[in-house]
């Protein structure tokens, strides 16, 4: 049986954010994903607290889910500026795990949740230009690059940043 056979998502629950805690103190995770570099664990845990039920009381237009190897937490992904018919792609999986096809698992079974569950019409993507994993794996999942936004500070310099687009079939 293959390992990404095992990947799973789930909501997130008391105890996760010690992942997070985890994750927030590798600066080379906290870059790729545009999380501020070196916030303090407390700040973190708290955040993460906020979001056990997957809704943020703070963010109601937004869903986390947790992704899951084998029952360990190895990550997330997130349905931003939700609407009844749309919502903004978004992932992070610690650093381990990278190029193993995680991603890819785990942004399949988000789109699926969105379309099949949320029966959202289309879900959109916004990629740094420098981050090149990140525009392999939306043109993996189906996205569609739909232009350009507004350029972005990432990584300390601002850069051009590229819309996609995947609709429900």
């Amino acid at each position: 049986m293959k390992a990404m056979e095992h990947i799973q998502l789930r909501p997130l629950r008391p105890g996760d954010e010690e992942a997070a805690v985890r994750w927030g103190a590798d600066e080379e995770f906290c870059r790729a994903a545009d999380w501020p570099v070196g916030l303090a664990p407390d700040h973190i845990r708290e955040h993460w607290i906020d979001m056990t039920d997957g809704r943020s009381e703070l963010h109601p237009h937004f869903l986390r889910l947790g992704i899951t190897l084998s029952g360990a937490l190895i990550g997330h992904v997130d349905l931003a500026y939700l609407t009844p018919v749309s919502g903004e792609f978004g992932i992070g999986i610690e650093r381990p795990r990278w190029r193993q096809g995680v991603g890819l698992a785990a942004g399949k079974l988000l789109l699926r949740h969105a379309f099949e569950v949320l029966k959202l019409e289309e879900v959109t993507a916004i990629v740094h230009a420098p981050n090149l994993p990140s525009h392999a794996l939306m043109l993996r999942l189906g996205f569609v690059e739909e232009g350009e936004s507004e350029p972005e500070e990432y990584q300390g310099e601002t850069v051009p940043v590229t819309r996609y687009l995947i609709r429900a079939r």
